[in-house]
């Protein structure tokens, strides 16, 4: 059984940083694209990043290019996003996704399994 385990989330001041961890079990993590999504209060879920199996592609939202960065470690089974230069719109909850495949892929249906997800607050 996949589990998705995200870490990282907390109240951080605009322009701050964090760093949020996926933790995954259950899988071969190193066959699988992972991705982040977020959710504001009332809003859909929305793709902020994606990683390829073997790190060699990266896509992200344009509403976070150049100040988030997502990476992983498949020796850890670990993804990662760092987020930097944070804005007030960026407070979601922030949710890791693994894809059915090994590419780049936005969309909700493309992933299978989710973590709980992890509150981001960014206040002014």
């Amino acid at each position: 059984q996949v589990q998705l385990v995200e870490s990282g989330g907390g109240l951080v001041q605009a322009g701050g940083s964090l760093r949020l961890s996926c933790a995954a079990s259950g899988l071969t993590f190193s066959s699988y694209a992972m991705g982040w999504f977020r959710q504001a209060p009332g809003k859909a879920r929305e793709f902020v990043s994606v990683i390829t199996s073997n790190s060699g592609g990266r896509y992200y939202a344009d509403s976070v290019k150049g100040r988030f960065t997502i990476s992983r470690d498949n020796a850890k089974n670990t993804v990662y996003l760092q987020m930097s230069s944070l804005k007030l719109e960026d407070t979601a909850v922030y949710y890791c996704a693994k894809a059915g495949g090994k590419f780049i892929y936005t969309r909700t249906d493309s992933f299978d399994a989710w973590g709980q997800g992890t509150q981001v607050t960014v206040s002014s």
